[in-house]
């Protein structure tokens, strides 16, 4: 069902059922195709290794190259540091991995390659551990998420996924087109709302803080446990539209002095090194409370989770591994490494598992 608010900001007076979603209705490229699978869905573990298959290309393919070749010496370390850099780990995090290797080298004596495999693995899981934090929206009703992010890293369409992922977890969800700039947006989220069967506060135009002030007030009216307020993309070069969404974090604070409960910004993984800036410009203006990687399973750059927990360690609430309305769960640290460093596909260690 959607509330909808006219150019006047008034809402209509009543609110209708929307229909079931029919796939020639959505617009294209607003919704994803639904994920068909003729036997039954893959576990959230599969699915997480299917999907940072590029970047355990990139860091395992190197590994088993390396680890399977020769005993541990200097030349194999400094190659090892050339295949992290590779797999967007970043010189602070490569450093430290480096570093801590060293040390367990010497001091649990470790002599073969397997050892060391082992021994990054446990100090990969220490760098990363950190950033485990799953969002609990208990204690505030609404609770008022804002998600903000540059221009195409998927913010719409991670809120879609996470109207989902509330909604199976026993909670009400309200949706806010607060994304008046894209002239897609609005459209895009309402499709969601249809497919999620959740209410849209939207506008024809206008201000993105009233609209957001707007669907706060009718999220308290009708008892909504959530609040998943999207905003425009932007760059954080941009200083005005920075300022913008600056100024739509203080009128949330208006209509609820509580909040925003939760500021999440979407990174796009494909981006590397980059996410890091970006984290610190939109923390500086919004005040970054949690971080959504989207877009894992297309890029050989996951290693920049390692990045971002020595650099700018945010909690990363969610990770997105693919297109399917599933495919956005919370993040895990051990599930994460294991996935990282999972047999390929065609080794001997694949094979015996």
């Amino acid at each position: 069902m959607f509330g909808f608010l006219k150019k006047s900001g008034k809402p209509e007076a009543a609110e209708t059922p929307a229909p079931a979603a029919e796939p020639a209705a959505v617009p294209a490229g607003a919704v994803p195709a639904p994920v068909e699978a003729a036997s039954p869905r893959a576990s959230w573990a599969e699915r997480l290794k299917a999907g940072l298959s590029r970047t355990r290309q990139q860091l395992g393919g190197g590994l088993a190259s390396l680890f399977g070749r020769r005993r541990i010496d200097e030349d194999l370390l400094e190659e090892l540091e050339t295949t992290l850099l590779m797999a967007d780990c970043g010189v602070d995090a490569t450093q430290h991995l480096l570093d801590e290797l060293r040390r367990r080298w010497k001091r649990d004596k470790l002599e073969t390659a397997d050892q060391l495999q082992q021994a990054l693995s446990e100090s990969l899981l220490e760098i990363v551990a950190p950033l485990e934090a799953p969002l609990q929206v208990e204690g505030h009703r609404p609770f008022i998420i804002m998600l903000a992010g540059v221009n195409g890293a998927g913010k719409t369409t991670s809120i879609g996924k996470l109207a989902k992922y509330f909604q199976s977890r026993g909670k009400s969800v309200l949706l806010a087109a607060g994304d008046t700039f894209r002239a897609a947006a609005r459209e895009q989220l309402m499709a969601w709302g249809e497919r999620n069967d959740v209410t849209v506060i939207a506008q024809e135009g206008g201000d993105a803080a009233a609209v957001i002030f707007d669907a706060i007030n009718a999220a308290r009216a009708r008892g909504i446990d959530v609040v998943l307020a999207d905003t425009a993309g932007r760059l954080p070069t941009q200083l005005h539209l920075m300022e913008e969404i600056a100024k739509v974090r203080r009128v949330i604070a208006k209509a609820e002095p509580s909040g925003p409960h939760e500021v999440l910004l979407v990174l796009d993984a494909n981006i590397g090194q980059n996410a890091l800036a970006q984290v610190k410009a939109f923390d500086g203006a919004i005040g970054v409370t949690g971080l959504v990687l989207t877009k894992l399973d297309g890029t050989a750059k996951g290693g920049v989770v390692a990045a971002i927990a020595r650099q700018c360690p945010k909690p990363l609430r969610f990770i997105g591994v693919g297109e399917g309305i599933d495919d956005l769960q919370p993040f895990h640290a051990r599930e994460f490494v294991d996935a990282l460093f999972a047999p390929l596909p065609g080794t001997r260690d694949d094979a015996d598992a």
